[in-house]
């Protein structure tokens, strides 16, 4: 125990050394944060008037970045299959950073639940009274903090053998990383359960709500990933295979194809039927009545998802600026399918025929910001912490003082 804690002290104080880059994007991220405690705190007081939700748009700006959070943390499990079951070696020390990931996005999707609730100080009540198992939100409530905490175990014991020069033993971290592989599968899909099973929102009603969101998500979080390490690359002394990220880009590029493909098939069921349960969907994509609010969004999206399907199919995306471009184009455009494009269309027209529109307030992006950048703020540290220990520059023989040398060299 006590040298357990002294590394988490080590850890604590290591997040705090770096060099001018990492000290600006800490402080940026640090203001951005206060920003949005701010703007929290004025909505705390004078409760969710602050946002643009309505009675009849009751789920708007924090469910969708809810939505899109859930599916990155579980793309995680894109890096956990082909190491533990392909036994792929290139992915095999990047598969950490794909966990850390994991908790932070799940740290961001429940912020952002937080803050939706009108009275969070009640959420207690939520807690004591489960519905347990015809609810779906009990079933949402459970796979997500499970999830948390199977990549809290996971990613803490090997980092832990890491700075103690040990093996890790197989008997304590490869079973949970077979269970997180189905987790990281059920959060998703639990959640795509959750809008599917609505009955009174036809927009959602739809059999393959479900592989829509993990495709996308397979997608989008290894997209992200690969950003991550092409920083790590550039920034850092840790090697980062190039194989490895030619790997991902193949994952990205087959899960983003399929995402497109079941997003023309729902479009096609809606629009060549004609029914009435269509109007959600002709207002997202065509607008209803004159009221167009959410069609740049959409095509916006698709535009950005399609040029970046185009990109990666070509052998210029094994270009790192090519490959960067095509990645941030594909997680702003899924980013704006599963958020707004979702979420926001089930409510419009309403079951009465009311067709109120939804914009987000200036509070609202204010507070959804501070969240985000919360949660790159958790994630920097835990790479922070993370990479010195895999390169051996901390471990528990070392002075503190020779690791800060040492990362000072690095």
């Amino acid at each position: 125990m006590k040298m357990y804690l002294k590394f988490l002290s080590r850890c604590f104080r290591l997040s705090f050394v770096g060099d001018a880059r990492y000290y600006a994007w800490m402080f940026g991220l640090t203001i951005v944060v206060l920003v949005g405690i701010n703007a929290y705190c004025k909505q705390f007081v004078q409760g969710l008037a602050t946002t643009g939700m309505t009675d009849q748009v009751s789920w708007g700006f924090y469910i969708a970045n809810f939505t899109f959070l859930v599916g990155m943390a579980a793309a995680a499990v894109m890096l956990v299959i082909p190491v533990y079951i392909y036994r792929n070696r290139e992915l095999h020390d990047l598969v950490i950073f794909g966990e850390l990931f994991a908790i932070a996005a799940i740290v961001m999707a429940m912020l952002f639940v937080t803050v939706d609730l009108g009275r969070p100080d009640r959420g207690m009540h939520l807690l004591m009274r489960f519905n347990f198992p015809s609810s779906m939100l009990t079933w949402d409530v459970l796979v997500l903090n499970g999830y948390l905490f199977l990549n809290l175990h996971i990613c803490g014991y090997l980092i832990y053998c890491a700075y103690r020069k040990q093996r890790p033993s197989a008997l304590f971290y490869v079973p949970f990383v077979f269970i997180a592989i189905a987790w990281a599968i059920s959060i998703h899909t639990v959640t795509a359960f959750l809008y599917s099973g609505l009955g009174g929102r036809p927009f959602w009603n739809s059999a393959i709500i479900a592989p829509r969101f993990l495709a996308s998500a397979f997608a989008a979080g290894p997209a992200f990933l690969i950003l991550t390490l092409s920083v790590l690359k550039a920034c850092t002394s840790y090697q980062v295979p190039e194989k490895a990220l030619m790997t991902l880009r193949s994952i990205v590029t087959i899960a983003l194809a399929i995402s497109m493909f079941l997003l023309i098939s729902e479009a096609f069921t809606e629009f060549y039927t004609q029914s009435a349960h269509g109007a959600s969907a002709h207002y997202l994509y065509l607008g209803l009545h004159g009221r167009t609010a959410l069609v740049p969004w959409i095509w916006s999206a698709i535009a950005l998802n399609t040029v970046a399907l185009a990109i990666l199919f070509t052998g210029w995306s094994r270009k790192p600026v090519v490959l960067h471009t095509a990645c941030i184009m594909l997680i702003v455009g899924i980013w704006i399918e599963k958020g707004m494009g979702l979420i926001v269309p089930a409510f419009v027209p309403t079951p009465l025929g009311e067709i109120v529109e939804y914009v987000p307030t200036l509070n609202e992006l204010f507070v959804t910001l501070g969240i985000w950048a919360f949660g790159l703020l958790v994630y920097t540290i835990l790479v922070r912490v993370t990479v010195p220990v895999l390169a051996g520059r901390l471990t528990h023989d070392q002075r503190f003082r020779q690791t800060l040398e040492a990362e000072y060299a690095a």
